[in-house]
């Protein structure tokens, strides 16, 4: 899993989301959903101009926390019309 520090970098900057937004030109709704780890996909862009207003290194923003289980390989399910699962997510 990655965590997303946004949170606690803007409190450590004592910016609001809106002051961010502002700052990078990031859409606020954006913006909200990396501060509440809600977002599935984050652009390269989006995260250079974080970094570059906050003032922090990638690694400062993201922190990679490996899974209880795995999800990859083989707990890796493809199926006939090639959606892939998860096998925790079959039944």
């Amino acid at each position: 899993m990655i965590k997303i520090h946004l949170s606690r970098l803007l409190g450590e900057k004592r910016w609001t989301q809106k002051k961010l937004s502002e700052v990078t030109g990031i859409r606020p709704n954006t913006i909200n959903e990396m501060y509440h780890s809600f977002i599935e996909r984050v652009s390269i862009e989006h995260i250079n101009k974080i970094c570059e207003a906050l003032e922090c290194d990638i690694s400062d923003l993201f922190e990679y926390v490996p899974d209880e289980t795995p999800v990859t390989g083989k707990h890796l399910i493809i199926e006939e019309h090639g959606n892939r699962k998860h096998k925790k997510d079959t039944f």
